[in-house]
């Protein structure tokens, strides 16, 4: 057996994936052997990570504009997806936003319904048109990015808490609807260093991070490795599981 990830032959679709963790995702996919389709709402930018895709590692890549957090939108980017490739074997709901507010009181009707949209609904949609595909035909794997903002809520993501623990829940639920054929997990990300990083109070973060059991944030490229674990056949017997990927915050 080698101990190699091949994803040679398979077509990964990342949402959210022209910057941040999911283009680390998609390079790190490609790099095994897929095929990507990077997925935003910047098709510009889904360009570019395209067209490093297919620099560096010489796979196929499409580039497509699509907004997660709107429902009908969603059957016409899987359609998108078919008719170039013909199937998705890898899904990964990685888009998402956690849009700043000064108090709860301050949250509106229509900043909450955002949040989940993104972050819960869309990834559930999406997981839904995609994994009934997948059970049809060969099977698959569907990677639902969450956060330990789920299980460690704060005063100041709490609306995003909440869809990121709904997604937990969906993971799971999922799992047992598509299974056998079809694995169902989430990787829950502690505090990565993304471009959003730039804008913190480096000081502040530091006292924060000086907390974890590793002492800082992590790199975007470290989450490639259980994204790739959990897109290949090494995570056969893996499903429903919610695996955490944050440096040992406490």
């Amino acid at each position: 057996m080698s101990v190699a990830v091949d994803l040679s032959g398979r077509v990964a679709l990342v949402t959210g994936g022209s910057r941040g963790l999911g283009r680390e995702m998609v390079l790190g996919l490609a790099a095994a052997g897929a095929d990507v389709v990077v997925a935003s709402r910047d098709l510009a930018s889904c360009e570019k990570t395209a067209a490093e895709v297919r620099e560096t590692t010489g796979r196929r890549a499409l580039p497509v504009s699509a907004h997660v957090g709107r429902w009908e939108g969603l059957d016409e980017l899987v359609e998108t997806v078919h008719a170039e490739f013909g199937r998705i074997d890898v899904l990964v709901n990685n888009a998402g936003m956690s849009p700043r507010y000064d108090t709860v009181a301050d949250v509106s009707e229509v900043l909450f319904d955002k949040v989940l949209g993104v972050n819960l609904k869309g990834p559930f949609r999406l997981a839904a048109l995609v994994g009934t595909r997948m059970a049809a035909g060969e099977g698959g794997s569907i990677i639902n990015v969450s956060s330990t903002g789920a299980v460690r809520p704060r005063a100041d993501i709490v609306p995003y808490a909440a869809a990121k623990a709904g997604l937990n829940a969906v993971t799971v639920g999922l799992a047992h609807a598509f299974g056998p054929s079809v694995r169902v997990n989430a990787i829950m990300c502690g505090t990565f260093l993304t471009d959003v990083s730039a804008a913190w109070d480096v000081e502040a973060f530091g006292r924060r991070a000086a907390t974890f059991a590793l002492g800082r944030g992590g790199e975007p490229s470290e989450v490639v490795g259980t994204a790739l674990y959990l897109a290949s056949d090494w995570s056969s017997f893996t499903t429903g599981s919610v695996i955490t990927v944050d440096g040992g915050q406490p």
